[in-house]
């Protein structure tokens, strides 16, 4: 193949183009792999606190603490529940007022005893046509200030609620509340039952 010259018009319109266009960037030389600093810095600058602001006798604190979000009891949160039964009737339970109908106490029972026995005994009073049962759990035993290791007190306590909020019970019970002191206080709970229909 023979290369052809170009034609006084297409090297003057040749020259209009290069005159135009920008030059390409030179290219870089290799980089020696001795002159490559590492990501990694072996030795970081110490990390420096912040400075205090200074303070002046009379000066009003601008720095506000932070709110620290505790869990909740199981007490609170029983307390917490809305109320869904008759209001003056929910008063007098709380004042106790009320006397229960039937109870069950799981004093010494283990979580595997205890809770097909509660299951047991709210469908049958339930059925019986009862409307205000009273669950006895007990506070659970004292905590050992001595105990390297904390430990849940309580466990009877802290799942009866959980049980009674599940099914099959859970369609079944109108409230759950603490007990009044003449009935056991905080070691027991009214459990207050639909009517039957």
């Amino acid at each position: 193949m023979s290369k052809r010259r170009l034609r006084p018009e297409e090297l003057e319109l040749w020259q209009q183009v290069a005159r135009s266009a920008d030059p390409l960037p030179k290219r870089a030389a290799p980089i020696a792999a001795d002159t490559v600093k590492p990501v990694f810095d072996p030795k970081p600058e110490p990390v420096r606190p912040a400075p205090i602001p200074a303070f002046k006798l009379g000066d009003k604190r601008s720095v506000k603490t932070e709110t620290h979000y505790f869990p909740k009891t199981t007490s609170e949160r029983v307390k917490a529940a809305p109320v869904k039964m008759d209001n003056k009737a929910f008063g007098r339970l709380k004042r106790g007022k009320l006397v229960p109908e039937a109870r069950i106490d799981l004093h010494g029972m283990t979580l595997d005893q205890a809770h097909p026995a509660l299951t047991r005994f709210i469908i049958e009073s339930h059925t019986r046509g009862f409307r205000l049962v009273l669950v006895i759990t007990g506070k659970g035993s004292r905590e050992d200030p001595y105990d390297p290791m904390p430990q849940r007190r309580g466990v009877l306590k802290t799942q009866t609620p959980m049980w009674l909020r599940m099914a099959p019970l859970a369609p079944l019970i109108l409230q759950v509340s603490e007990a009044h002191r003449r009935h056991g206080g905080a070691g027991a709970y009214y459990v207050y039952l639909k009517r039957i229909r």
